[in-house]
Protein backbone atom coordinates (compact mmCIF):
# COMPACT_ATOMS: atom_id res chain seq x y z
CA UNK A 1 0.00 0.00 0.00
CA UNK A 2 1.55 3.31 -1.11
CA UNK A 3 1.61 6.12 1.41
CA UNK A 4 -0.53 9.15 0.80
CA UNK A 5 1.21 12.19 -0.68
CA UNK A 6 1.66 15.23 1.53
CA UNK A 7 -1.51 17.28 1.19
CA UNK A 8 -3.87 14.27 1.07
CA UNK A 9 -5.52 13.00 4.23
CA UNK A 10 -8.05 10.39 5.19
CA UNK A 11 -10.85 12.02 7.12
CA UNK A 12 -14.29 11.06 8.34
CA UNK A 13 -16.90 12.95 6.34
CA UNK A 14 -20.59 12.06 6.55
CA UNK A 15 -19.64 8.97 8.53
CA UNK A 16 -17.30 7.61 5.85
CA UNK A 17 -13.53 7.32 5.68
CA UNK A 18 -12.59 9.39 2.64
CA UNK A 19 -9.59 10.66 0.77
CA UNK A 20 -9.51 14.44 1.05
CA UNK A 21 -7.50 17.41 -0.19
CA UNK A 22 -7.59 20.97 1.11
CA UNK A 23 -9.15 23.46 -1.29
CA UNK A 24 -12.35 25.10 -2.41
CA UNK A 25 -15.14 22.71 -3.59
CA UNK A 26 -15.50 22.14 -7.33
CA UNK A 27 -18.19 19.54 -8.05
CA UNK A 28 -20.47 19.54 -5.01
CA UNK A 29 -18.27 17.16 -3.03
CA UNK A 30 -18.77 16.82 0.76
CA UNK A 31 -16.42 18.90 2.90
CA UNK A 32 -15.04 19.05 6.42
CA UNK A 33 -13.91 22.61 6.96
CA UNK A 34 -11.23 23.29 4.35
CA UNK A 35 -10.96 19.61 3.44
CA UNK A 36 -12.94 18.27 0.46
CA UNK A 37 -13.75 14.64 -0.25
CA UNK A 38 -12.06 13.07 -3.27
CA UNK A 39 -14.54 10.65 -4.81
CA UNK A 40 -12.70 7.70 -6.47
CA UNK A 41 -15.87 6.87 -8.39
CA UNK A 42 -15.51 10.19 -10.21
CA UNK A 43 -11.73 10.19 -10.52
CA UNK A 44 -9.44 7.53 -12.01
CA UNK A 45 -6.43 8.94 -10.18
CA UNK A 46 -8.46 8.95 -6.98
CA UNK A 47 -9.23 5.27 -7.59
CA UNK A 48 -5.52 4.53 -8.14
CA UNK A 49 -4.63 6.18 -4.84
CA UNK A 50 -7.56 4.50 -3.04
CA UNK A 51 -6.35 1.11 -4.31
CA UNK A 52 -2.82 1.75 -3.06
CA UNK A 53 -1.13 1.66 -6.44
CA UNK A 54 2.53 2.65 -6.64
CA UNK A 55 1.78 6.19 -7.84
CA UNK A 56 5.06 7.68 -6.62
CA UNK A 57 3.46 10.99 -5.68
CA UNK A 58 4.77 12.72 -2.58
CA UNK A 59 3.20 16.18 -2.87
CA UNK A 60 4.60 19.34 -4.41
CA UNK A 61 5.29 17.78 -7.82
CA UNK A 62 5.08 19.60 -11.13
CA UNK A 63 2.27 17.86 -13.02
CA UNK A 64 1.05 17.75 -16.61
CA UNK A 65 -2.59 16.65 -16.59
CA UNK A 66 -3.98 15.47 -19.94
CA UNK A 67 -7.75 15.40 -20.28
CA UNK A 68 -8.61 17.77 -17.46
CA UNK A 69 -12.30 18.12 -18.47
CA UNK A 70 -14.17 20.36 -16.02
CA UNK A 71 -11.55 20.01 -13.29
CA UNK A 72 -12.91 17.26 -11.03
CA UNK A 73 -9.60 15.43 -10.61
CA UNK A 74 -7.09 18.06 -11.60
CA UNK A 75 -8.43 20.41 -8.93
CA UNK A 76 -7.56 17.78 -6.30
CA UNK A 77 -4.13 17.39 -7.88
CA UNK A 78 -3.53 21.13 -7.72
CA UNK A 79 -4.53 21.06 -4.04
CA UNK A 80 -1.45 18.98 -3.14
CA UNK A 81 0.92 19.40 -6.12
CA UNK A 82 3.08 22.24 -7.35
CA UNK A 83 2.62 23.81 -10.79
CA UNK A 84 -0.16 21.87 -12.53
CA UNK A 85 -0.72 22.22 -16.28
CA UNK A 86 -4.24 21.15 -17.23
CA UNK A 87 -4.81 20.33 -20.90
CA UNK A 88 -8.42 20.17 -22.12
CA UNK A 89 -9.64 20.28 -25.71
CA UNK A 90 -13.39 20.90 -25.36
CA UNK A 91 -14.38 24.54 -24.75
CA UNK A 92 -17.42 23.85 -22.56
CA UNK A 93 -15.68 21.86 -19.78
CA UNK A 94 -12.69 24.17 -20.13
CA UNK A 95 -14.89 27.04 -18.93
CA UNK A 96 -15.62 25.11 -15.73
CA UNK A 97 -11.93 24.29 -15.45
CA UNK A 98 -11.20 28.01 -15.46
CA UNK A 99 -13.56 28.43 -12.50
CA UNK A 100 -11.72 25.70 -10.59
CA UNK A 101 -8.45 27.50 -11.28
CA UNK A 102 -9.61 30.83 -9.87
CA UNK A 103 -8.79 29.79 -6.30
CA UNK A 104 -5.72 27.76 -7.31
CA UNK A 105 -2.89 29.98 -8.55
CA UNK A 106 -0.77 26.92 -9.34
CA UNK A 107 -3.36 25.49 -11.77
CA UNK A 108 -2.81 26.53 -15.39
CA UNK A 109 -5.65 25.57 -17.79
CA UNK A 110 -4.65 25.09 -21.43
CA UNK A 111 -7.32 24.84 -24.12
CA UNK A 112 -5.29 22.42 -26.23
CA UNK A 113 -5.46 18.94 -27.76
CA UNK A 114 -3.39 16.37 -25.83
CA UNK A 115 -2.75 14.59 -29.13
CA UNK A 116 -0.82 17.67 -30.32
CA UNK A 117 1.81 18.45 -27.66
CA UNK A 118 3.65 20.79 -30.04
CA UNK A 119 0.82 23.29 -29.49
CA UNK A 120 1.64 23.68 -25.78
CA UNK A 121 5.34 22.81 -25.71
CA UNK A 122 6.13 26.52 -25.41
CA UNK A 123 4.13 26.71 -22.17
CA UNK A 124 4.73 23.43 -20.34
CA UNK A 125 8.17 23.17 -18.80
CA UNK A 126 10.26 20.10 -19.54
CA UNK A 127 11.12 17.73 -16.73
CA UNK A 128 7.69 17.53 -15.07
CA UNK A 129 7.52 15.06 -12.20
CA UNK A 130 4.29 13.38 -13.28
CA UNK A 131 1.99 13.06 -16.26
CA UNK A 132 -1.58 12.19 -15.33
CA UNK A 133 -3.64 11.13 -18.34
CA UNK A 134 -7.38 10.54 -18.63
CA UNK A 135 -8.15 11.15 -22.29
CA UNK A 136 -11.20 9.37 -23.72
CA UNK A 137 -10.05 8.94 -27.31
CA UNK A 138 -8.57 6.36 -29.63
CA UNK A 139 -4.83 6.00 -29.37
CA UNK A 140 -4.51 6.62 -25.64
CA UNK A 141 -1.09 4.92 -25.49
CA UNK A 142 0.07 7.07 -28.40
CA UNK A 143 -0.96 10.21 -26.51
CA UNK A 144 1.17 9.10 -23.57
CA UNK A 145 4.11 8.44 -25.88
CA UNK A 146 3.77 11.81 -27.63
CA UNK A 147 3.83 13.61 -24.28
CA UNK A 148 6.74 11.66 -22.84
CA UNK A 149 9.03 14.51 -23.92
CA UNK A 150 7.82 16.58 -20.96
CA UNK A 151 8.50 13.93 -18.30
CA UNK A 152 11.61 13.94 -16.12
CA UNK A 153 13.87 10.90 -16.38
CA UNK A 154 12.71 9.78 -12.93
CA UNK A 155 9.11 10.92 -13.43
CA UNK A 156 5.91 8.86 -13.45
CA UNK A 157 3.14 8.34 -15.96
CA UNK A 158 -0.23 7.77 -14.26
CA UNK A 159 -2.50 6.65 -17.07
CA UNK A 160 -6.14 5.59 -17.17
CA UNK A 161 -7.03 3.61 -20.31
CA UNK A 162 -10.72 3.46 -21.22
CA UNK A 163 -11.30 0.35 -23.33
CA UNK A 164 -14.57 1.57 -24.85
CA UNK A 165 -12.89 4.72 -26.16
CA UNK A 166 -10.41 2.57 -28.09
CA UNK A 167 -12.83 0.05 -29.60
CA UNK A 168 -16.30 -0.82 -28.35
CA UNK A 169 -16.28 -4.10 -30.30
CA UNK A 170 -13.18 -5.64 -28.71
CA UNK A 171 -12.71 -7.33 -25.37
CA UNK A 172 -11.25 -4.85 -22.88
CA UNK A 173 -8.51 -7.32 -21.89
CA UNK A 174 -7.25 -7.35 -25.49
CA UNK A 175 -7.39 -3.56 -25.71
CA UNK A 176 -5.38 -3.26 -22.51
CA UNK A 177 -2.78 -5.80 -23.67
CA UNK A 178 -2.26 -3.89 -26.91
CA UNK A 179 -1.93 -0.59 -25.05
CA UNK A 180 0.67 -2.01 -22.68
CA UNK A 181 2.62 -3.38 -25.64
CA UNK A 182 2.53 -0.03 -27.42
CA UNK A 183 3.70 1.84 -24.33
CA UNK A 184 6.72 -0.42 -23.87
CA UNK A 185 7.82 -1.49 -27.36
CA UNK A 186 9.55 1.76 -28.34
CA UNK A 187 13.05 2.34 -26.95
CA UNK A 188 11.89 5.87 -26.16
CA UNK A 189 8.74 4.58 -24.52
CA UNK A 190 7.91 3.51 -20.99
CA UNK A 191 8.75 0.81 -18.50
CA UNK A 192 5.67 -0.48 -16.71
CA UNK A 193 5.74 -0.35 -12.92
CA UNK A 194 2.19 -1.52 -12.27
CA UNK A 195 -1.12 -1.97 -14.05
CA UNK A 196 -4.46 -2.84 -12.55
CA UNK A 197 -8.08 -2.87 -13.64
CA UNK A 198 -10.20 -0.49 -11.59
CA UNK A 199 -13.64 -1.91 -12.38
CA UNK A 200 -14.88 -1.44 -8.82
CA UNK A 201 -14.74 2.29 -9.52
CA UNK A 202 -14.66 2.63 -13.32
CA UNK A 203 -15.91 -0.16 -15.55
CA UNK A 204 -13.58 -1.35 -18.33
CA UNK A 205 -10.70 0.88 -17.27
CA UNK A 206 -7.07 -0.05 -16.74
CA UNK A 207 -4.84 2.06 -14.50
CA UNK A 208 -1.16 2.11 -15.47
CA UNK A 209 1.88 3.41 -13.61
CA UNK A 210 5.02 3.67 -15.75
CA UNK A 211 8.33 5.51 -15.98
CA UNK A 212 10.44 6.55 -18.95
CA UNK A 213 12.89 3.98 -20.30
Amino acid sequence: MSKLPNGIQRRQIDGEDRLTTRGSPVYGEPTDGEWRAWDPHRSKLGAMIELGMDHGLEGGETVLYLGAASGTTVSHVADFAGPTYAVEFAPRPARELLSAAESRPNLFPLLKDARKPDTYAHVVESGVDAIVQDVATRGQARVALENRRFLADDGRLLLAIKARSEDVTREPANVFANARDELTEDEMGYELIESQRVDDYHTDHLAVVARPK
